[in-house]
């Protein structure tokens, strides 16, 4: 038969199992804040009116009215199927399924989804436009290499520029 008290006990010149617990939350209070950041998300309402400047250093949804500038160069913003954007965007990935009005600066990354509209200017080195999405303004697509990929094509860096810089106007999916 088994017995419970046999079953806590340790074994004899074994030490007790408390403590490597006691040792482990010397290390743990400076590694918690970091994955809480890393892992953290910030919504924003949708009955939520924000008017001037949004900094952040977490990953961001809104689904409510902001007025401004929104600075997360180093984050994820997601404008939410409810968010109506009047601002100035920087961010490391903008992902669009609400409405954006004013210029979108991404690092890696701008997205804009079935339903999403854009209205501004757009400067990422990648750019991804579903079907049905809305988009008006220009798109600038600059690596941030020093061009060699433009050369090793054999066209003429003036060629490759150019179009970059035209204004586009589409509505995918019409």
């Amino acid at each position: 038969m088994w017995k419970r008290d046999e079953a806590v006990r340790p074994a004899v010149g074994q030490p007790a199992a408390p403590p490597p617990p006691a040792a482990a939350p010397a290390a743990r209070p400076d590694a918690a804040p970091v994955k809480t950041t890393e892992r953290g998300n910030v919504n924003i309402g949708k009955s939520v009116v924000i008017k001037g400047e949004l900094t952040g250093s977490e990953d961001l949804t809104i689904d409510g009215h902001v007025e401004g500038t929104i600075q997360l160069r180093e984050h994820v913003l997601t404008i939410g199927a409810n968010g109506r954007i009047k601002a100035q965007v920087f961010a490391k990935i903008v992902v669009v399924l609400g409405e954006v009005i004013g210029n979108v600066t991404a690092t890696e990354k701008v997205d804009i989804r079935d339903n999403g509209s854009v209205d501004g200017d757009i400067v990422a080195p990648r750019i991804s436009i579903a079907e049905g999405a809305h988009f008006r303004g220009s798109v600038d697509m600059q690596r941030k290499s020093d061009g060699a990929p433009a050369a090793k094509s054999g066209a003429p860096a003036a060629a490759v520029a150019s179009p970059a810089a035209a204004p586009v106007a589409a509505k995918v999916g019409a």
